[in-house]
């Protein structure tokens, strides 16, 4: 049987560490170009597909592939439009990014619609989705990823001891090699955060907008952050939802996730104690936290069906993403407990299917590595992450020793191209953070930080809840009004407040 794999959706959050010397660095903003009309029509077939029943247009537009050089190479941006039907009411472009890096936008308008997004901001906006520059059908780039490789994931594999670490650098050192092989093109170093923000602009340019509107989950929030930051007098109305703390995602960031991690089981530890009878995790939450370690050291001598208690580890941080996923999550564990190798082959992997074609797993995993590889410095010195899984095991024993772990990028071969985007902190006050308090790779801690480095600029909304995703694509009334109310008639909270629960 294939290895199981962990690859999340808009979640899939991955290591990146450092580089070296910098090059030319591209101009801080982009140069308006001369807005062009955008055609629209047909989405390609999968889009259609994944969009249904909403129906979607599509359109492409031209940017550059290195900014320092914008007459050059370009490369075309597919982006979908649901547009609103509603010419009173309508005051613009809300461009949408799902997280990432590596997560395709395309569909995201309808999720969003089959998710329940109110009337009120249908009306009131265009809904731009799109795939930003290497993704799907946006010049998309591989490094050559396979199922039955040793990298399959984002999230480095727990280390249960120091040799664990090296064996990983190892690996790490032959994907950023890969990587470097199949750049054919030259697009993989150009994947940065901040040119995708100058994309942003140049696609609100072509939708003849003098100023966007933005909602951007997970990663996109920084992408989101940089955007304003970049381009302060032409954002609108800036939502970011489940904030990673800045604009871009470095080594404590990643680390981060141990914190989320450790923040949000005791949700399902709860959950799974109160269904003792079904499943037999335990009576008490504290008994289904020591079932977890049980299992997953049990998992790391004696594998069940290729289910090792490093899998165990990543598929119940991914697990925790959603309240509704606590059942499949508690079935999983269960069976394994077991022992069953049978029962074990038949469950479904995170994404619900026993395998997954070399395309899927290969553009999402490029990007993810080449974004945060090339957007900011990691360390190099493999000891440096030996030390931080010996510290994190002790201090976040559910995940520690999985975000510390070595990733591509302390080998990856391109350096920073520029120091990654500043939050600045001097605009509009049209930033809505919005962060549930117990979120696995996204803790409360990224919505504090960013509120602190936008300052009056942004106003946190905290929601008492436990999962990836407030609005909308979570289930609090308060998150929910506040939110809207802000997208629609533009009334930020006059200080930050807290949604409480239910």
């Amino acid at each position: 049987m294939k290895r199981q794999r962990i690859i999340g959706q808009s979640s899939a959050l991955a290591f990146v560490l450092g580089i070296s010397a910098s090059l030319a660095a591209p101009p801080a903003v982009a140069d308006d170009p001369q807005a062009s009309k955008v055609r629209w029509g047909t989405c390609p077939e999968d889009v259609v597909a994944a969009a249904a029943p909403t129906e979607l247009q599509c359109a492409t537009v031209p940017v550059p592939v290195d900014y320092t050089d914008p007459e050059g190479t370009a490369i075309d941006l597919m982006l979908s439009r649901l547009a609103s039907t509603n010419p009173d009411k309508r005051r613009g472009s809300l461009m949408l990014n799902p997280g990432g890096p590596g997560g395709s936008g395309l569909a995201l308008p309808a999720l969003l619609v089959a998710r329940g997004l109110p009337a009120d901001v249908l009306d009131s906006y265009d809904l731009i989705g799109m795939d930003t520059r290497g993704i799907g059908h946006s010049a998309p780039v591989t490094c050559g990823f396979t199922p039955d490789g040793p990298y399959t994931a984002n999230i480095p594999p727990y280390a249960v001891d120091d040799a664990a670490v090296t064996a990983r650098a190892k690996v790490a050192k032959q994907v950023a090699e890969q990587c470097e092989r199949n750049d054919r093109n030259g697009l993989l170093r150009q994947l940065t955060t901040a040119n995708t923000a100058r994309d942003l602009d140049r696609i609100r340019a072509a939708l003849g907008e003098e100023k966007t509107s933005y909602l951007g989950y997970s990663y996109g929030t920084a992408l989101g952050a940089a955007y304003a930051s970049m381009f302060p007098e032409r954002s609108d109305r800036i939502v970011l939802d489940s904030n990673i703390g800045d604009t871009h995602l470095d080594r404590d960031g990643l680390r981060r996730y141990a914190l989320g991690m450790e923040q949000s089981l005791p949700d399902f530890a709860k959950w799974a104690a109160a269904r003792h009878d079904s499943y037999g995790l335990g009576r008490t939450p504290e008994q289904v936290r020591k079932t977890y370690f049980t299992l997953a050291e049990r998992l790391d001598k004696a594998p069940v069906a290729g289910f090792d208690g490093s899998l165990l580890r990543q598929y119940t941080f991914s697990q925790l993403f959603k309240k509704m996923q606590y059942p499949k999550l508690a079935q999983q564990w269960q069976t394994l407990a077991g022992g069953d190798d049978t029962a074990a082959r038949r469950l479904p992997t995170q994404n619900g299917t026993a395998g997954k074609a070399p395309s899927s797993i290969d553009n999402p995993l490029a990007v993810f590595a080449a974004v945060t590889c090339n957007d900011v410095e990691w360390p190099k010195n493999v000891d440096t992450y030996r030390h931080g899984v010996a510290n994190d095991r002790e201090r976040y024993p559910l995940f520690g020793a999985a975000a510390a772990n070595i990733t591509p990028c302390a080998f990856w071969p391109y350096a920073p191209a520029e120091p990654p985007v500043a939050v600045n902190d001097d605009g509009p006050r049209n930033v809505l953070l919005v962060q549930n308090l117990r979120d696995a790779p996204t803790p409360h801690d990224g919505g504090k930080m960013l509120r602190q480095k936008f300052a009056d600029r942004s106003r946190l909304l905290s929601v008492d809840d436990t999962g990836h995703g407030a609005y909308v694509l979570g289930d609090n009334a308060c998150a929910l009004n506040t939110t809207t109310r802000y997208l629609v008639e533009g009334k930020m909270p006059g200080k930050d407040m807290l949604c409480r629960a239910g």
